[in-house]
């Protein structure tokens, strides 16, 4: 049951509550799918995107006893995390006002295996040709690699590219990798990725995120609707789509989702038909780089601002 379904979480738009469960009810049959298994960490905005909202990983003691859950260690206790593997779980993710779930890339009982590699495309303006240009040229070096990756859009600035995993790397291994792409990526193409976190950094260049991939790591679920105006989803597409540039980072929508998907299904159905092993694109990318590659994208990638004096 849906309290205060009248509630607006995006009051430009005049979305409720209840139409947030709503569309969360009308596409379960394929998020549920991306969603089975992985922790999830709730973002909520109780009183709408208009206030600030908040992070929430562990559950609690208010959860449903019904409620399926798995405790992981941490310094000094444990985290109790949602797992949301049907569709009561996901409406009570809806009633706790939770408009993004964000996952790991790794399900029960195998956390300690990722099954996806993501890559966080993050803009540092708004060019619609030059971040198309440049997600093709991530699936490009992918393939270079011999990996087939897939796309969504972020339902914010860029988009996320994820490639498959067959569990046979561990979390270090999985990080290694997308970090030693990332370099590869910023060695081929400097003018126009970067892996410096800090924006003031970035020089215009687009931020090529592999942070998503260490243990305990989120990103937003596929079909998760994002916390911005106009309800914008982080919706699976067609790479064919993104090439001919009918795809934009917030083209999908809380309200044009549901015909999407009546009308061509699940985009990333098929996503984990041909999962990969990491070994031998590792042995490749350790060709391409060297130790000083290596170890600049590495003071990049954890360089933050400097406080500004007061």
């Amino acid at each position: 049951m849906i309290t205060h379904p009248d509630k607006l979480l995006f009051p430009a738009d005049g979305i409720t509550k209840g139409e947030l469960a709503r569309y969360y009810e009308s596409v379960q049959a394929v998020l549920l799918p991306h969603l089975r298994g992985r922790p999830v960490t709730l973002e909520r905005f109780p009183a709408g995107i208009a206030q600030k909202g908040f992070i929430q990983k562990d559950i609690g003691r208010g959860a449903p006893a019904w409620l399926e859950r798995v405790e992981v260690p941490k310094k000094g206790g444990k985290t109790t995390y949602a797992l949301v593997d049907d569709e009561r779980a996901l409406l009570w993710l809806a009633n706790l006002n939770t408009i993004t779930p964000h996952v790991w890339v790794s399900r029960v009982p195998e956390l300690d295996w990722p099954d996806l590699c993501v890559f966080d495309l993050d803009p540092a303006r708004e060019d619609d040709g030059a971040l198309r240009d440049a997600a093709l040229g991530v699936r490009a070096l992918l393939e270079e690699l011999g990996l087939t990756s897939a796309i969504k859009t972020s339902g914010s600035k860029g988009f996320h590219i994820v490639v498959p995993l067959d569990r046979t790397a561990n979390y270090d291994t999985v990080w290694r990798f997308s970090h030693a792409f990332g370099a590869a990526l910023v060695k081929r193409h400097p003018d126009v990725f970067t892996q410096e976190f800090s924006k003031a950094d970035r020089g215009g260049r687009i931020l090529i995120d592999t942070g998503r991939n260490g243990y305990g790591a989120t990103f937003a679920a596929a079909y998760a609707v994002r916390a911005r105006p106009g309800a914008p989803v982080s919706m699976p597409c067609t790479w064919d789509e993104v090439a001919r540039g009918s795809v934009l980072p917030r083209t999908f929508t809380l309200r044009n989702v549901p015909a999407r998907i009546a009308e061509s299904g699940d985009a990333w159905a098929e996503l984990h038909a041909r999962p990969y092993a990491l070994t031998v694109p590792l042995e490749r990318l350790a060709t391409w780089l060297t130790a000083d590659d290596l170890a600049a994208a590495h003071a990049a990638s954890v360089r933050r601002p400097k406080a500004r004096k007061r």
